[in-house]
């Protein structure tokens, strides 16, 4: 782009979460990414970005459907079309062999992905008139990732673990610097549609990015700031019914010659979008109720507040709304279910913790003994970045 001088500027896209074949309630997206990614295709031919960047979790799991894997084949080959280089790493539902499976062949089509880690990083520069910005992919990683590549390393969680793997990239400060990484910036806002991590042990300090213009990041679905340099595009549809308020985007960033990042939000109409409504089974079924609304057209989560069940209330709704996902009851009887005492939040509890709660609302009596020490064996091999204690 043209600064106020005439002088171009680095433009990219800021994409993540794609999710590709990602289903909703045992609804298939597949309909709705495919429209959508149409519409980053048309935003990318009218904008005219110096790069996309996709921000990991491309495909919604390690060993996609070959529908998803065509979708996004087309979506590179088109992008390709434009001239448009790529720029993407690999998130914690991709898996990373697969992703970076003919890498090398990509980059001549300037398609560049990140490989699986292995403490080794090239940057990818692009060029203005200020001279190089460099792109830095990092891959989502683990503890484990990180202390295999340098065992000499005091790594203890995914704090210390990433600001090892960045501290031992070749960065030039002299140069203007972005990262593509996928992690949970601690006091981000997480979705529903998200996988939490208990106990905090995939928290990562804001701190950590201090050497960098700008933190592109992916694995959160509601797009935000996490400091004035640090952003969550957040994923292109909506995933869950948390998201139903959030206004999803493309991120447009410019760096001006010092780094500093001017962000401009493309929003993102939905082919569907998802909506909850909530009612009597009477009220619902009213035909001033939804008669001159996209509610039929929606996804939905219906709340009924009938005391009584309604019989195949589902069923009998869905020729109404063809897009009901999920029923619930807000009711006397649902209000007064079992639910774990003083639960507090499920990040700041260690796996243990969260055990022996459960342990004691379903047999009255706090887990001790030999039960105890075979949870805290059992947890120590299946969480082993996590301290059971």
């Amino acid at each position: 782009m043209l600064g106020a001088k005439g002088e171009t500027r680095v433009r990219f896209f800021h994409l993540s979460d794609l999710h590709l074949g990602k289903r909703l309630h045992e609804q298939s997206l597949l309909e709705d990414q495919r429209a959508v990614l149409e519409t980053i295709l048309t935003l990318a031919a009218h904008h005219r970005p110096d790069a996309v960047v996709l921000a990991g979790d491309i495909y919604d799991k390690p060993v996609p459907s070959a529908e998803a894997v065509t979708l996004f084949d087309s979506f590179l080959s088109r992008l390709a079309g434009l001239g448009l280089p790529v720029l993407l790493i690999s998130g914690n539902h991709d898996s990373a062999e697969r992703l970076a499976f003919g890498a090398r062949l990509l980059a001549e089509s300037r398609v560049y992905v990140s490989p699986v880690y292995d403490g080794a990083l090239t940057p990818v520069a692009l060029q203005d008139d200020y001279g190089p910005v460099d792109f830095w992919l990092l891959p989502f990683v683990k503890p484990t990732h990180v202390r295999a590549a340098f065992p000499e390393e005091p790594i203890t969680d995914t704090d210390s673990a990433l600001r090892a793997a960045i501290a031992h990239l070749p960065l030039d400060p002299a140069r203007r610097n972005v990262l593509v990484a996928h992690q949970f910036v601690t006091g981000s806002s997480r979705s529903e549609s998200e996988e939490i991590s208990v106990g905090g042990s995939d928290n990562v300090d804001a701190a950590a990015f201090a050497p960098f213009d700008y933190v592109a990041l992916g694995h959160l679905h509601r797009p935000q700031n996490c400091g004035p340099r640090i952003r969550y595009s957040g994923s292109p549809l909506k995933y869950s019914f948390s998201e139903e308020k959030d206004e999803k985007s493309v991120t447009l960033v410019e760096l001006d010659q010092d780094g500093k990042a001017t962000l401009t939000l493309l929003p993102l109409p939905l082919r569907r979008d998802l909506k909850t409504i909530r009612g009597t089974y009477r009220q619902l079924t009213l035909r001033s109720f939804y008669e001159g609304t996209d509610l039929p057209q929606s996804y939905l989560r219906v709340v009924l507040t009938d005391e009584e069940d309604i019989p195949d209330a589902a069923a009998r709704l869905r020729v109404i709304y063809p897009g009901l996902l999920k029923l619930e009851y807000d009711n006397a009887r649902t209000r007064a279910g079992f639910q774990i005492e003083d639960g507090g939040d499920v990040e700041t509890k260690s796996p243990l913790e969260l055990l022996e709660e459960l342990y004691r609302l379903q047999h009255d009596r706090p887990l001790a003994g030999e039960q105890e020490a075979l949870a805290k064996a059992l947890i120590r091999q299946t969480w082993e970045e996590v301290d059971p204690a």
